[in-house]
């Protein structure tokens, strides 16, 4: 595929419809955008990470369409999995990190879009990857794209996701450094949300990361992998 980059109007993290909404989508995008390489080399130590991707690498099907969803920079899904020889659409609200994924991972194709906006085709992907994209969206957005998601695999597709397995619903934090807004489920209850949206969850794995930045904390990571029945 190519390096291709289109920006959209739209922010990932845009949690309603309406001006509040879109105001909130903004500011998030601007946290990422400040962020830029600096969130790359923060989690690049994250063993878990690897840990998923290599499982993922292990049952997908020779040059698989995957999609990426909050692609970041780039590293190391998008090219991890375009190296392997996949085909990989990227889509993340940043600019910044979308420019930066098209010049670090030129297999693979990048949009700087909203996910809930884009236009999914019905089971046109043989594996999804959700790492830590959902995070700022609302519980309610979580859920519906979850399930929008799931319908865009073809039967038997692989769906990897990753959040941080808390119960919280939009609180305000400080995430190294840049105020966010976020919404996430316990471990029980996210691992539900997932199969309630037709995936049979065939791997889990929890984990405690610091992230490699002057304002990170530890917090927990969980990963789950899934199939579409």
């Amino acid at each position: 595929m190519g390096d291709s980059q289109v920006c959209g109007d739209g922010g990932k993290f845009r949690e309603a419809q309406g001006p509040s909404g879109e105001r909130r989508g903004r500011a998030a995008a601007a946290v990422f955008d400040a962020l830029g390489a600096e969130y790359e080399r923060a989690f690049a130590g994250s063993a878990a990470h690897r840990r998923s991707l290599e499982r993922l690498l292990a049952d997908l099907p020779p040059g698989s369409r995957v999609l990426d969803v909050g692609s970041g920079t780039g590293r190391p899904t998008a090219q991890t999995l375009a190296e392997a020889g996949h085909r990989v659409l990227g889509v993340d609200v940043s600019p910044v990190m979308t420019s930066l994924a098209a010049r670090q991972v030129p297999e693979a194709e990048f949009r700087c879009a909203d996910i809930r906006d884009l236009p999914l085709p019905e089971g046109g992907f043989d594996a999804i990857c959700v790492y830590f994209a959902l995070l700022q969206m609302e519980r309610d957005e979580q859920s519906g794209l979850v399930e929008r998601l799931v319908r865009s695999l073809r039967p038997g597709g692989l769906l990897a996701v990753a959040t941080v397995p808390v119960d919280a619903e939009g609180v305000e934090a400080v995430f190294m450094g840049q105020p966010v807004r976020v919404s996430s489920f316990g471990a029980e209850e996210f691992s539900a949300l997932v199969a309630r949206a037709g995936v049979s969850v065939e791997w889990e794995h929890s984990a405690l990361f610091t992230p490699d930045h002057p304002a990170g904390a530890p917090e927990p990571h969980l990963f789950l992998h899934g199939r579409r029945g």
